[in-house]
């Protein structure tokens, strides 16, 4: 059943994201922010960990678990090292898909050429 609810859950995020896409004038970029916003104030108000414990690693998945994340790190990182760490903590969980999305980037940019 804990595949299932991560399968489900993974499938309502993208079916949302889709809904929002075909019928309003969002862009993709539009709604990635939106997602992660959303995760930033599910987490904030601690019903993002309660998701994670309920579906598993389906939470841990899409766009929404990287608000999460901006925002769990930035509470500990204020809990540890006061107002600095809430800077400091916020890109301590992230740093890795922050670093990872910039190799990445650079390498497909020169791999691949950009159409018109």
């Amino acid at each position: 059943m804990y595949f299932i609810n991560s399968f489900l859950f993974c499938g309502l995020v993208c079916l949302i994201a889709e809904l929002i896409l075909d019928n309003t004038k969002l862009t993709p970029g539009h709604i990635t922010s939106l997602f992660v916003c959303i995760g930033a104030a599910l987490d904030t108000l601690g019903i993002y960990d309660y998701i994670i414990v309920k579906v598993g690693g389906g939470a841990l998945l899409p766009i929404t678990s990287f608000g999460h994340s901006l925002i769990h790190g930035a509470l500990l990182g204020a809990e540890a090292n006061g107002v600095i760490g809430l800077l400091i903590g916020m890109f301590d969980l992230t740093a890795s898909g922050i670093t990872a999305a910039v190799i990445f980037t650079f390498v497909f940019t020169l791999i691949f050429k950009a159409k018109d």
